[in-house]
């Protein structure tokens, strides 16, 4: 046992930093619980905005993954909330304040029995049998569609429910009916894959918010146009269109190629060349049957000119996202030659039309054969207010996608935080070992949900918590906060609901990011490289 007495010896660069033992484990504790207590006043209805300025813009939001993202954070344990934070957002769309706010609490909960001398791996096997238990609690309380003839009905009607409460903490709070109808009828009108990116948002500055409209279509912002553009038809009915990847300039071969000719005579029949390849694809074209001409590429004076005068309409430079929206809407195929041009790769729509939108002119496809995707213009006033209503709208399109796929959901305002408090406050009391103490102070911070709802309101935190813990106790599985009146009431009868995806994934989350930080004994900050050159060329005293 002789070399247990030996002093301990590192093989490190010279100036590593080295930090270690329970002193680092509650340094990145308190570390988390600083980056919580910026956020966590966002959370709920009455949450309050961040403004942050980044030096080139400055962005107003109460959106916890876009707070955390723009606070570049550098602490290297508190980033794990950062990484928390943007998987809720890409798995669920909404609750990313909750699962940072909730992975604080139960890092601040259990600092108290660290520093009293408990194994942070008796926390961590703790930690997953609470949040195991929570997560099947959550199973069981979840209200599912039942099958029948309502339940297309019962389906729109939780999704409208589950999307307010979404908009209900957002800057649009006022108008969340509005937008909650658009962003149901846009996940509803997209196939069964539900992919967003078929949901094109365009902002357009100026107008009230109510003025901003859904497509059943595509809709882009009119592209650059050259000279012509003026006399082409900007209204058509059940056009055919053609979309394509084809450049239609007139180019010149001068440039990257080289002809010899032995007679001067011969240059015209060059030049007559480079005219025929043009007018044989706008030829292809118009025989075709096109009413409409779209492509990724430019299209210039001539082709522009050429189609006005057969009354076709084009846009060039059309953004690939808005073409590939456009295959889903009309049936057409992308063309990136003009060789056959056949009744099958061409595509119709109801109604074509060129739009005034605010000062922007806007191309609207609507009422199409094969409408799977759909375009949402949002209006507003100041660019802010628009951005931070694209986010707002998203998250909701993201919480009513999940709730699609899932069709289940639990009680808002902390009503189902409360429920699995109670759960397992009685579980733990069957426990013989220290994990007792740990499930525990799991329970006791889910409470931070409904504490904090209440604290932004403005509302007495400590007589609410009173009234949720007697009224759960007492059988009121659904009893949640009450911003309205500051006290408490049924959130299922309120038509305060959320997904169950949102509270599964939001624990999940929040559990293993504190693991995560709970198994972190050491920290070694290495020395910058230049910083070590300069110490390795530094004489050493006494040395010649």
């Amino acid at each position: 046992m002789s070399y247990m007495l030996n002093p301990r010896i590192l093989l490190l660069k010279e100036g590593t930093d080295d930090s270690q033992g329970i002193g680092q484990l509650i340094s990145n504790i308190n570390a988390c619980c600083a980056v919580v207590d910026i956020v966590k006043t966002t959370l709920g209805p009455c949450g309050m905005d961040k403004l942050i300025n980044n030096g080139t813009k400055a962005v107003i939001s109460n959106d916890g993954a876009t707070i955390i993202n723009l606070l570049d954070i550098v602490h290297p344990a508190a980033s794990t909330l950062v990484d928390i934070a943007k998987a809720q957002d890409e798995m669920v769309g909404d609750g990313t304040t909750t699962v940072v706010v909730l992975a604080g609490e139960l890092l601040r909960n259990i600092r108290g029995l660290l520093e009293e001398g408990m194994h942070p791996m008796i926390v961590i096997h703790g930690f997953k049998k609470a949040k195991d238990l929570a997560c099947k609690r959550i199973m069981e309380l979840a209200q599912k569609i039942t099958p029948g003839e309502t339940e297309e009905k019962q389906l729109r009607a939780m999704l409208m429910s589950c999307a307010k409460t979404t908009l209900q903490s957002k800057l649009i709070s006022q108008h969340k009916d509005f937008f909650s109808e658009i962003a149901v009828d846009a996940v509803l009108s997209l196939d069964k894959q539900r992919d967003l990116k078929m949901v094109g948002i365009k902002n357009v500055s100026g107008g009230s918010v109510t003025d901003s409209f859904m497509v059943e279509g595509v809709a882009f912002k009119k592209t650059f146009s050259y000279a012509g553009f003026e006399q082409q038809p900007k209204y058509f009915k059940n056009p055919k269109i053609v979309l394509i990847n084809v450049e239609l300039e007139l180019k010149s071969e001068g440039a990257n190629a080289e002809i010899r000719i032995e007679d001067p005579t011969q240059y015209q029949s060059i030049v007559d060349a480079e005219w025929k390849i043009i007018y044989d694809k706008l030829g292809a074209i118009y025989e075709s049957g096109a009413k409409v001409v779209l492509s990724q590429l430019p299209i210039g004076d001539l082709a522009t000119q050429w189609f006005a005068d057969r009354d076709v309409f084009c846009a060039g430079r059309v953004a690939k996202g808005d073409l590939v929206r456009m295959t889903k809407a009309t049936g057409a195929k992308i063309q990136t030659s003009l060789g056959d041009l056949s009744p099958s790769v061409l595509g119709t729509c109801g109604t074509f039309e060129e739009k005034q939108v605010g000062s922007e002119r806007f191309n609207i496809f609507s009422g199409c054969p094969t409408a799977k995707t759909v375009t949402v213009v949002l209006r507003g006033g100041a660019e802010q207010f628009i951005d931070e209503t694209q986010r707002s709208f998203w998250d909701a399109l993201m919480i009513v996608k999940r709730t699609v796929e899932h069709s289940s959901t639990v009680g808002g305002g902390g009503a189902i935080e409360m429920e699995l408090s109670k759960y397992l406050r009685e579980y733990s009391k069957q426990l013989p070992t220290k994990e007792q103490l740990v499930v525990a102070s799991f329970a006791q911070s889910l409470e931070v949900i409904p504490r904090q709802l209440a604290e932004n309101a403005g509302f007495n935190s400590t007589d609410i918590l009173n009234k949720l813990r007697a009224a759960h106790y007492n059988g009121s599985t659904w009893a949640g906060v009450d911003i309205l009146n500051d006290d408490i009431c049924d959130t299922f009868k309120n038509f305060v609901w959320e997904p169950a995806m949102n509270k599964l994934n939001a624990l999940s989350s929040a559990t293993e990011a504190a693991t995560v930080i709970l198994s972190i004994d050491e920290t070694v900050k290495n020395p910058k490289s230049q910083g070590l050159d300069d110490q390795r060329m530094a004489p050493v005293p006494g040395r010649r």
